[in-house]
């Protein structure tokens, strides 16, 4: 049954290539994007997905968002939470302002779109809702403490909230990427990049559409007995 997906940061990286993995699912997808309008518009150009602007950290924001994609597409029965920022540095040199604004977003949009979406899928007795997470926030990561516990904590929020959806038909899941051949991953410096693909078992990056085969799967009607579990896909490097 096709189904209206948001998937917040959707338009580049791992959200882009969620999008095509869901809309080959049959579903009608929506990419959220939160301020690179030129990226946003490629995106649309090329795979002809609608595309809606809005911050995730900003709750009203996220409301009203939901409440037009709902008015002008449908009722949303499948959220992918992937928007996520960093802010890298130790604790000595992070600001308040770096650590808030990563949990603002990060952590944040996971609980603004729950309570954008998550009362209706209870009520329509279906939903699927899948958290994208990070081995960072599994292992941990020098220069992170912000995103860490971000992510971390995307983890905890995942298993909480699955409890209140189980019994009307509304999981909710998370998966935690390695890292992943994305643009993010293509700025950290060779040296750097060198020796954490040397930690990986496998002795490669991930790639973007693994990533969404994860997803889909979560969002589909085969994954209905899977809920409040984190789906680690990272090559081996954490094994949790």
């Amino acid at each position: 049954m096709a189904r209206v997906a948001v998937v917040t940061g959707g338009t580049r990286g791992i959200g882009k290539a969620i999008c095509i993995a869901l809309k080959e699912q049959g579903h009608t997808v929506i990419a959220n994007y939160g301020g690179n309008d030129n990226a946003a518009q490629k995106f649309t150009d090329e795979t002809g997905f609608a595309a809606y602007k809005f911050d995730v950290g900003d709750h009203q924001a996220v409301l009203d968002g939901c409440a037009r994609i709902a008015g002008e597409i449908g009722e949303i029965d499948i959220v992918v939470n992937n928007a996520g920022i960093t802010r890298d540095g130790t604790l000595n040199r992070m600001s308040y302002d770096d650590w808030h604004e990563v949990m603002r977003i990060n952590l944040g949009g996971c609980f603004n779109m729950a309570k954008a979406c998550f009362p209706g899928m209870r009520e329509r007795g279906w939903g699927r809702i899948v958290n994208i997470g990070s081995i960072n926030g599994q292992a941990g990561q020098y220069g992170q403490v912000n995103y860490a516990a971000a992510k971390s904590g995307i983890h905890g929020f995942t298993k909480a909230l699955a409890q209140e959806g189980a019994r009307s038909g509304v999981t909710v899941n998370a998966i935690a990427p390695g890292y992943i051949d994305t643009d993010m991953v293509a700025a950290v410096p060779e040296p750097v990049l060198e020796k954490i693909v040397a930690k990986i078992p496998v002795g490669r990056l991930g790639q973007a559409s693994e990533i969404a085969r994860g997803v889909a799967f979560l969002a589909s009607e085969e994954g209905a007995f899977v809920t409040g579990s984190t789906m680690s896909i990272n090559g081996g490097q954490h094994m949790y």
